[in-house]
């Protein structure tokens, strides 16, 4: 039996997405989400960041341009999950969902993290979430106790202004 762990630095540094329409994309994924375009890579091909950091999502349609969106049915993708760095910051993004009428396809409080969870334009979902506080996990005999409870929304929007 393999002995190897994966270092517990390691970390996941990006996603590529093959979606239909690469302008629609960019106008959700910079328009409405806030990235910011780092390279445009040809016609076919963007890559798009938060921060300075070189891309944390990558969209292309080179084998996928006009095509219809996966079936839920099928393998795949379920999500990219994109990580916010405050309770407040992720209030921010759902109050600016709500500005642009973009509908939500969930929300939950995980008890590590509370999350909101939508489809982008070609259909490929997408979780936006914020981790609470290590010291606050949901623990029993077992170790971490992760759950999926209601996440108020009303609740979360009040802290975009704290």
């Amino acid at each position: 039996m393999n002995s190897y762990t994966i270092p517990s630095g390691a970390r996941i540094g990006h996603v590529h997405l093959k979606v239909a329409d690469l302008q629609r994309s960019l106008d959700f994924y910079c328009g409405i989400l806030g990235f910011h375009m780092t390279q445009r890579y040809g016609t076919d091909a963007a890559f798009i960041a938060a921060g300075n950091y070189h891309h944390h999502i990558g969209l292309n349609t080179w084998f996928s341009k006009n095509a219809s969106p996966a079936s839920k049915n099928s393998v795949g993708l379920f999500h990219t999950a994109i990580v916010y760095p405050t309770r407040k910051d992720l209030a921010v993004v759902l109050l600016r969902l709500q500005e642009f009428d973009y509908p939500l396809t969930g929300a939950a409080d995980h008890g590590v993290s509370e999350a909101l969870y939508l489809d982008d334009p070609d259909g490929n979902g997408v979780e936006l979430y914020w981790d609470k506080p290590m010291d606050i996990w949901p623990q029993n005999d077992k170790g971490l106790d992760m759950y999926t409870k209601p996440l108020s929304l009303s609740d979360l929007a009040t802290a975009a202004n704290q």
